[in-house]
């Protein structure tokens, strides 16, 4: 069995596990990380940009002003953003069987998999991760395609230019393989190829393994999976959370007795508590308005947005912010508010119950009835001219790269009333605030990551104790940051086994067992000997017929009766010949009583000797050695036949015929 991993972001995996003939994708996340490194796309022109000098080595010999933009110290690439893709050239993706997806967040690169691999398989998901994924795609594409850019720089991911450029560029990974945002026409087709499941549907993968999605409790839909033999079962643990949110609860007890447990998508701000956060995200919020500036929330169009905007319901009233207008702006803000609503089953049980009253399971419903919170699609059409201010504004995208954010970090960036929060833990907002710099408005870091911290996952390991840990190397050591940190890391006994991204692992344990049917009228035909009181035995004569790894044994054909013609005809097909069983021996030669046996029948001088496997039984008179071991007994003798057939027949004595 073995694990290759794609991906170097913990929280964003991709694996790929072989097991049992069937070659299994684990996630395929996008490391969107990359577009830092570029500057944004505006969506009216910006002077501020436009005028930004290009880049220069200090000594004049590499001039790359076209491509490399310098702002406030740091370097980026003028170009439309790429993104750090998953490994394609550890083993051929064309041979995947099946991908596994866990969480909408961990299917941002499918259509980059199914469309540019050769990829013929089939992709499982539940039906709220592939509504919200889609989504969360259509909603990508768009960001891009509306701005499009001209050129395409090129030059600075040479090799002998990259290693001396400053800051970030000269330690970006593999830039030759980032590519650009897929098309819509390839999200529709790499989402044609997904098939729904349900928590706790068991699928059969070509009869040699079964995989079935728990429940996660991370997000709408989310879900860790059961891949499992009839000995051998494998537990993937990625985006799990054991905090009361809006998904269903997290299914721990399905997880016991797995022989491996793949770990990944931990917290990415282990420190932080998300309660603490929301409550810093509202406070702040609020002293921002009361002041007369505006709110900019730089946030992902599904997930965390759910929980902020009910947090906001309850906090609105006492903080006497019913007046101040509420706006999300996204391509997809009407799709997700709509889609929160109707997964009703996907939710705890506490929302589950309000759509039965009938009640709308989330708050922002009725936000949106009096008109406190409104959605649009852009910034253009109707929100120009219903906006007004002092407002909150919630929109894509996190990086501060692309989307409608971009527009208003330029809008609002130079006046110090104003407050951008960043709720989402993806990206550094230092770094995506980089490009913006120098900024008057006011920054507040409210990172709200409801995944399993350290504590919670080791209490869980401790819970279903798997004989085996694999994770990513990041949670085997603590933060850079705070190296004195140990329990910002995991330490378990035996320790886990970490890798990175184009490693390929050697699960640590080997398949012992395989299943076999028998056919009744064979099962009919067999004769049970007693080896020891309750336990049985009887020896089989069949055919082993295996098929779609199902193997079965069936009678051994009978030979045709010979044909009556004096020349005999070959057969083209001859049935199998069929010898006779030998008789098997089953127990153990006890050594006191065989040196008796041996004694009664004249053989007295036997020197013995201890061996790892057993004894040596030295008959000096007669020359002769005898070997007791576990699993077989050993008579070397020269030249003697009757000798070595009584000592057999002595032997024989002990051991149990079948």
């Amino acid at each position: 069995m073995k694990l290759y991993c794609l991906s170097g972001h913990p929280t964003l995996p991709c694996n790929v596990l072989k097991f049992k003939s069937t070659t299994i994708m684990l996630d395929c996340g996008l490391d969107t990380t990359s577009v830092l490194n570029f500057l944004p796309l505006p969506l009216v022109h910006s002077p501020r940009l436009s005028k930004l000098p290009g880049w220069v080595s200090k000594d004049g010999t590499i001039n790359l002003e076209k491509e490399l933009k310098e702002c406030a110290g740091r370097v980026f690439v003028d170009s439309q953003p790429e993104f750090c893709l998953p490994e394609r050239e550890l083993l051929d993706l064309s041979t995947i069987d099946v991908i596994l997806i866990s969480n909408y967040h961990c299917m941002m690169a499918l259509p980059y998999i199914t469309e540019h691999t050769g990829f013929t398989g089939t992709v499982y998901a539940t039906e709220p991760t592939l509504q919200i994924g889609r989504l969360l795609m259509e909603e990508l594409v768009n960001f891009m395609e509306r701005v499009p850019k001209a050129q395409s720089a090129t030059c600075w991911k040479n090799k002998e230019i990259q290693r001396l450029l400053p800051g970030s560029l000269k330690d970006a990974v593999d830039v030759w393989t980032w590519k650009r945002c897929y098309s819509l026409q390839e999200v529709n087709s790499a989402l044609s190829k997904v098939q729904l499941v349900g928590y706790s549907q068991k699928v059969e993968l070509f009869g040699a393994v079964q995989v079935s999605p728990l429940s996660s409790g991370y997000s709408l839909g989310s879900s860790n999976w059961i891949i499992q033999s009839h000995h051998e079962k494998v537990s993937y643990v990625s985006g799990s959370s054991l905090l009361t949110t809006h998904p269903q609860p997290m299914d721990q007890s399905s997880l016991k007795n797995s022989d491996v447990l793949i770990l990944t998508g931990l917290t990415q701000i282990p420190t932080a508590n998300p309660d603490g956060m929301l409550g810093e995200f509202c406070s702040n919020l609020a002293m921002t308005i009361r002041a007369g500036g505006n709110v900019l929330v730089p946030c992902y169009s599904s997930g965390v947005i759910y929980d902020l905007l009910e947090c906001l319901y309850q906090f609105i009233e006492s903080a006497n912010l019913g007046t101040t207008p509420f706006y999300f702006i996204s391509p997809v803000a009407n799709s997700s508010l709509e889609f929160s609503q109707i997964f009703a089953e996907w939710l705890c049980h506490n929302k589950q119950t309000k759509v039965y009253l009938p009640e709308p399971p989330f708050p922002h419903a009725e936000l949106i009835q009096t008109n406190k919170l409104k959605h649009y699609p852009s910034i253009h059409g109707d929100f120009s001219s219903e906006f007004r201010q002092p407002c909150v504004v919630f929109t894509g995208h996190p990086s501060l790269r692309f989307g409608d954010v971009v527009h208003f970090m330029e809008l609002w960036g130079k006046s110090s009333l104003n407050t951008i929060i960043f709720t989402e833990p993806d990206f550094s907002y230092l770094d995506a605030l980089a490009p913006y710099q120098p900024l008057s408005m006011k920054c507040v870091y409210c990172p709200i990551d409801t995944r399993l911290n350290f504590h919670q996952v080791s209490k869980l390991l401790k819970e279903v104790q798997p004989l085996h840990v694999v994770c990513p190397e990041q949670y085997t050591q603590p933060p850079v940051s705070q190296s004195h940190r140990s329990d910002l890391m995991l330490e378990l006994q035996p320790p886990p086994m970490p890798y990175r991204r184009c490693s390929v692992l050697n699960l640590p344990f080997r398949r012992r067992y395989e299943r076999v049917y028998i056919l009744p009228e064979l099962a009919n035909s067999l004769v049970p000997s007693e080896v020891k009181p309750g336990i049985s035995v009887a020896t089989v004569s069949a055919v082993l017929h295996s098929k779609d790894n199902k193997h079965t044994l069936q009678s051994v054909p009978k030979p045709p009766p010979a044909p009556s013609s004096k020349k005999r005809k070959r057969m083209i097909e001859e049935p199998p010949v069929v010898l006779a069983p030998k008789s098997l021996l089953s127990g153990a030669v006890p050594l006191e009583g065989f040196l008796a046996t041996l004694q009664k029948h004249g053989i007295t001088e036997v020197k013995v000797e201890e061996t790892p496997d057993g004894h040596i039984l030295h008959l000096q008179a007669q020359d002769t050695l005898i070997q007791l071991e576990e699993d077989g007994t050993h008579i070397l003798c020269d030249n003697n036949e009757p000798l070595r057939t009584t000592l057999r027949d002595l032997v024989l004595r002990f051991l149990q015929k079948l």
